[in-house]
C-alpha cells in the first residue's frame, strides 16, 4: 500500500433480505465488481443436486460430520433449515480474512445473530428492504414462472418475509431496494467506506511511530 507496511484485513459482509427483495442480484454483481471479494460458501447436509460440485457450491458432508464440526468449533453459524443442516466453515473465511479479501455472507438474520456474537468486529451487516409488499410480491410472482414455484410456497414466502423484515433494525446499513443498479451503488459505497475504518488497517499503529519518529 504505497510503499508501506500497512495491510488491510478482510471484512465479512453480510447482505440478509426476504426472498425477492433482490440480495442475489446484488451480491452478483459485488462480486463482478470487486476482485478482492470472494462468496463464501457454506457446508450443508443436504443432498448434492445434479451439476454442483463440492466445495465450490457446497461442502457436502454427512449428518455426523456436520455436528462433529459443530461440537469442534469449526462453525462460524449454522442452522437448520426445511430438515437439512447449513452452515459457514470457520477456517476458510479468517485464512480470507487474514489476507486481506472480504468475504460476502447470503445468510438470514439468525445467522447473521451468531456471526454477531462472535465476529463483531470484522462484521459489516446489511438488509435489503423492497419497497413495498406488494412489490415483493410482483417479483417473486415473476420469479416463479422460471422456478415454478407454487401459489402456496409464495404465499409461504410472503408470510416468512413479513418476520424477517421485523429484524431491519439489526443491522447495520439498511438499503430499500427500488432500483437495483441504485441498491447496487449504495451496496458498493458501504464496502468501500468500510474498508477504510482504522480498526482494518493492520500495521497502522508501527507505521504512525515511525512517521512521527521520522524513520
Amino acid at each position: 500500500m504505497n510503499g508501506t507496511s500497512i495491510k488491510r484485513r478482510g471484512m465479512m459482509y453480510v447482505l440478509s433480505s426476504p426472498s425477492g427483495a433482490g440480495k442475489t442480484t446484488i451480491t452478483r454483481e459485488l462480486l463482478k465488481r470487486n476482485d478482492d471479494m470472494i462468496i463464501s460458501i457454506s457446508a450443508t447436509t443436504r443432498p448434492r443436486r445434479a451439476g454442483e460440485v463440492h466445495a465450490q457450491d457446497y461442502y457436502f458432508t454427512t449428518p455426523d460430520e456436520f455436528r462433529d464440526m459443530v461440537d469442534n468449533g469449526e462453525m462460524l453459524e449454522h442452522a437448520k433449515v426445511f430438515g437439512n443442516y447449513y452452515g459457514t466453515p470457520r477456517g476458510p473465511v479468517e485464512e480470507a480474512l487474514a489476507n486481506g479479501l472480504d468475504v460476502i455472507f447470503d445468510i438470514d438474520w439468525q445467522g447473521t445473530q451468531q456471526l454477531s456474537e462472535i465476529a463483531r468486529d470484522d462484521l459489516v451487516t446489511v438488509f435489503i428492504l423492497p419497497p413495498s409488499k406488494q412489490e415483493l410480491e410482483k417479483r417473486l410472482r415473476n420469479r416463479s414462472r422460471d422456478t415454478n414455484e407454487s401459489e402456496r410456497e409464495i404465499r409461504g414466502r410472503m408470510e416468512k418475509a413479513s418476520d424477517e423484515m421485523t429484524h431491519y433494525l439489526e443491522y447495520d446499513y439498511v438499503i430499500i431496494n427500488e432500483d437495483i443498479d441504485l441498491s447496487i451503488n449504495q451496496a458498493q459505497l458501504i464496502i468501500d467506506a468500510e474498508r477504510l475504518k482504522r480498526r482494518r488497517k493492520v500495521g497502522l499503529s508501527d507505521f504512525v511511530r515511525r512517521l512521527i519518529d521520522g524513520t
